[in-house]
């Protein structure tokens, strides 16, 4: 009698036990996140979209959403016709790791609380139409690796607080119309790997502290109002790959040292002002593979009384 009680208690224990995974499973997102997706949805005319969402179905099953453990942690929707703006509870999605919101007609400017995204590692809202300037609160993504605003509107200047991102390493925002000078706080991020601000409307030196970032491997600056000579501790990047500089009003002589940049693919100078035998400079990189000192337009430089930096 009590082998067959002890029997019934087994069972009834994994009755139990598959009553909660199966109930687990089929367990939802926290209402926030889940009023994030659908305000992004009505704010951007889901329906429209050319990968739509059917709202009355699991969160799980939404064209391009993620979920993990309950949690949505990735938002991908590259090429699919949405158009509008992010709406400001878009930060309630504080789990997601990865948005990519490639190449669409998204307009407006970032929401402040997209600060909220802690776990973000990835953020690609390139090719868009988003305008205003970027908020403070970018500084609040202590995760994110890839910050990606190309192709653009987006003005004003780089905030201050971009030196929060201690984990970045590729900040991509060329063809924007970004004014002002590079933020000194860009020298707290030592990960970073690669700068593409071309064609905006920076301007300003380039600063001293550029040298702090030990693994760049790209800095383009190209089609900016960038000016001055170039510090000598700009030598000091070993692992510098490209070199963009062309289109500025950069002038003086090269630091002697700039051969000791070895590893070099590409070095873009032309449509500056700078002295010497540049077209000589191509023997002193071994890797050399894209090369250009020409100075091709007619544009004027701004002509300021300088002397080379430390």
């Amino acid at each position: 009698m009590s082998l067959i009680n002890s029997n019934t208690m087994k069972t009834a224990k994994l009755s139990l036990l598959l009553c909660l995974a199966s109930l687990l499973s089929f367990a939802s997102i926290s209402p926030k996140e889940k009023a994030a997706l659908v305000a992004f949805y009505k704010s951007t005319n889901g329906t429209a979209w050319t990968n739509t969402w059917n709202l009355d179905s699991p969160v799980r099953d939404w064209y391009g959403v993620v979920v993990q453990n309950d949690k949505v942690t990735e938002l991908n929707l590259a090429f699919n016709n949405i158009k509008g703006e992010l709406p400001e509870n878009f930060g309630d999605l504080v789990h997601v790791i990865q948005v990519n919101l490639f190449r669409n007609q998204i307009s407006g400017s970032l929401p402040n609380s997209i600060g909220n995204l802690k776990a973000l590692q990835t953020l690609n809202m390139a090719f868009n139409t988003i305008d205003g300037k970027l908020p403070e609160s970018i500084g609040g993504l202590q995760s994110l690796q890839t910050l990606q605003l190309f192709m653009n509107r987006i003005e004003g200047t780089i905030p201050n607080s971009i030196g929060e991102l201690k984990n970045l390493e590729n900040l991509e925002l060329y063809n924007n119309n970004i004014t002002g000078e590079l933020p000194s706080s860009l020298k707290k991020l030592k990960k970073l790997k690669a700068i593409l601000v071309s064609s905006n409307k920076l301007s300003g030196k380039l600063p001293s502290e550029i040298s702090y970032l030990k693994d760049l491997k790209i800095l383009s600056l190209f089609d900016n109002n960038f000016f001055g000579v170039l510090p000598k501790s700009i030598c000091n990047l070993s692992n510098l790959e490209e070199l963009v500089l062309s289109n500025n009003a950069f002038y003086g002589n090269l630091p002697t040292n700039i051969a000791a940049l070895s590893n070099l693919k590409v070095l873009m100078l032309g449509n500056n002002a700078f002295k010497g035998e540049l077209v000589a400079l191509r023997t002193q990189f071994p890797n050399m593979q894209q090369f250009d000192v020409i100075n091709s337009d007619n544009q004027g430089t701004i002509v300021t009384l300088d002397i080379e930096e430390d």
